[in-house]
């Protein structure tokens, strides 16, 4: 397939701008901040999430209204999210509006006042989310799977937070952490539409001039050594669910790309996943059958999740432990490797073709990276994976005795 590179421009103050010119109509922005949960102080678990809804809330110039209607009136889109290790606030919009979203973003960046009311009111808002992931039992699993994996690390606690905590947060604990964390040197913005890069530079210069140089807070420590568990709850729920998991390549890891094809080949989106074929399409015993894969700058971890009634879990179980025991002892094959490329090589096609997708990617990879390889490298790299370094990661990382699982078993 034809592609577009990126092209990346560092400018004098820090800010790395990933840039990719198309024919759309439509242009895609995201700025992302590395500073996620895992820089949140110890006593303000959820601050950096509760800090993403709040900038939303009024700037020296806007009110909430006028930043919520700025986009939305022409058509365009705003939102933002948190995650472990990041921030990113992002836009789609037609791109006679670009410099609209551009400014209107770096406005909440630059210039968020954090209305006591309005602070007050958002607390209700994510107690309310809270109390939604608390009705969602798979999300209650994951997240106490997290806890359980990775104890009293930052990398264990809810993103959300918990609702005494939020109760607690205070305009000063919102500003102190954008001063720590909100920073030209810690920004990555990632754009993906018609907008010459010129132009693109010239928005960057004038509208995030007032950005503090230097963050003071992106040290990430280190998780504690991993003790695996085996935990088994009874929960409200109508169905079982189960996470088994164990530690997985970090980002600078050379055994990552093996084992996001491992992961694929397990547990992924396309129904011929191995996982989905034997407990569910040939034995039928669970509805949702899903591999994953999460990294970090330091740590990482796989997770097999499972959903089924109570009287099909255990044989559920049985089933991903089996073939996760394949997988370790035996390894893949050279033929299910080389369909398992292909594979992969194909989703990664696809999703290239989404230009909202592309910005986020790029933002996501210039932020851990520091750089953005081009689609056919990656290719290359699938490519070159061999059949003896595939086995040598699933014999690593699926042995039986690192295993952990955390069931909720149905009341």
């Amino acid at each position: 397939m034809k592609e577009t590179p990126a092209e990346i421009e560092v400018l004098a103050n820090g800010i790395r701008l990933a840039y990719v010119k198309t024919n759309s109509a439509v242009g895609h922005i995201a700025f992302y901040f590395k500073g996620g949960s895992r820089s949140e102080p110890g006593e303000k678990q959820g601050l950096a999430h509760f800090l993403e809804h709040c900038i939303f809330k009024g700037t020296t110039k806007r009110s909430a209204m006028s930043i919520l209607t700025r986009l939305d009136e022409v058509g365009g889109e705003l939102n933002a999210f948190t995650s472990k290790e990041e921030i990113c606030v992002h836009a789609t919009f037609l791109n006679r509006y670009s410099k609209r979203a551009f400014e209107l973003i770096s406005d909440l960046l630059l210039n968020s006042t954090f209305p006591l009311a309005e602070i007050e009111k958002e607390k209700e808002v994510v107690v309310d989310e809270i109390n939604s992931y608390k009705d969602s039992p798979v999300d209650r699993l994951m997240d106490e799977f997290d806890r359980l994996f990775f104890k009293e690390h930052p990398l264990g606690v809810p993103i959300l937070g918990t609702k005494k905590s939020v109760k607690q947060f205070n305009r000063t604990d919102l500003l102190r952490f954008i001063q720590e964390n909100f920073t030209a040197d810690n920004l990555v913005i990632s754009y993906v539409g018609r907008e010459k890069k010129a132009k693109l530079l010239e928005m960057c210069h004038a509208m995030l001039n007032g950005l503090s140089p230097q963050a003071s807070n992106l040290r990430f420590e280190p998780p504690s050594s991993y003790v695996p568990f085996s935990l088994r709850k009874k929960e409200s729920n109508y169905q079982s669910h189960a996470l088994l998991g164990a530690p997985a390549p970090d980002y600078p890891s050379e055994d990552r790309l093996a084992m996001n094809i491992l992961i694929n080949f397990l547990g992924g989106p396309a129904m011929n996943a191995r996982l989905n074929v034997v407990i569910r399409e040939k034995h039928g015993l669970a509805y949702h059958v899903e591999a994953n894969y999460a990294a970090y700058e330091d740590a990482g971890f796989w997770g097999v999740l499972l959903s089924a009634e109570q009287k099909n879990m255990d044989k559920s179980i049985a089933l991903a432990k089996k073939e996760l025991n394949q997988l370790y002892e035996k390894g893949m094959t050279a033929l299910q490797l080389k369909k398992s490329k292909y594979q992969f090589l194909s989703q990664l096609s696809i999703a290239w073709e989404s230009n909202n997708a592309r910005a986020m990617a790029n933002g996501k990879t210039l932020l851990v990276f520091n750089r953005i390889d081009p689609l056919a490298d990656t290719f290359r790299k699938i490519n070159a994976v061999s059949l003896a370094q595939i086995n040598t990661v699933a014999k690593k990382y699926f042995n039986p005795k690192d295993w952990s699982m955390l069931v909720y078993d149905k009341k």
